[in-house]
């Protein structure tokens, strides 16, 4: 998944306002049973320090707070070294902390993409150059199963803070480091996907393949052990 160009954003009081498309509105949930209100909005990101090198004890696991429930990861260290004392990094640093995961691709391909504070799908930790690629995949087949957590980029070696998590067995170009694989949590992020995303037409919320998530998810608080 590359990181993306702004996507149009609702706060969850003014997406109350703004009905999704009335023909799928009766049948169609807006929210996850369990989900507590969200009152994280884009922000200027917290300055965090980038590793020189990749550390010699890497964190085994992320811990992922979210309104909806946690997501714990399974860090892979030692095929990923370099972008695990990254996420590790700006984890334990408050980076991702009150921040949205701002894209839900629910066609084709089934992620839900985070690690932006920014929000606007473009922001990248300050001062930061982008860091190698690591780990990727073969270029066939299912190459990012349900489960699988990878770095979102805009070419090689462009990796910063952005990551996706893969909720449904999903084919991709082999260009995306995996670094995580989801052990508990994996349920909440599909039923983020069933409920769906959406885009702005004028002001209307209409469903889309590819936009910003109808049940809002925000990460409270990530961290790395």
């Amino acid at each position: 998944m590359k990181r993306t160009t702004a996507i149009a954003l609702l706060t969850s009081s003014l997406l109350a306002l703004v009905s999704l498309t009335p023909a799928h509105a009766a049948t169609r949930p807006t929210s996850v049973a369990g989900c507590a209100k969200s009152t994280a909005k884009g922000h200027t990101p917290a300055t965090v320090k980038q590793p020189a090198a990749a550390t010699k004890t890497p964190a085994k696991t992320l811990t992922i707070t979210t309104n909806c429930g946690d997501i714990v990861i399974a860090l892979l260290g030692s095929k990923a070294p370099i972008t695990v004392t990254s996420i590790a990094a700006l984890a334990n640093a408050g980076y991702y902390n009150n921040s949205l995961c701002h894209r839900l691709t629910t066609q084709g391909i089934f992620v839900l993409q985070c690690g932006d504070p920014t929000a606007s799908g473009s922001g990248s930790p300050t001062g930061w150059t982008g860091y190698v690629d690591e780990n990727l995949p073969v270029a066939t087949g299912i190459n990012y199963p349900a489960g699988t957590v990878a770095m979102a980029n805009s070419g090689p070696k462009t990796n910063g803070s952005q990551f996706f998590l893969v909720y449904q067995d999903t084919t991709l170009g082999a260009n995306y480091t995996i670094w995580g694989k989801i052990t508990k949590g994996l349920d909440l992020v599909q039923k983020v996907g069933a409920v769906g995303a959406y885009q702005m037409s004028g002001t209307q919320a209409m469903y889309a393949g590819d936009g910003y998530p109808i049940q809002t998810v925000e990460i409270k608080k990530a961290v790395a052990k």
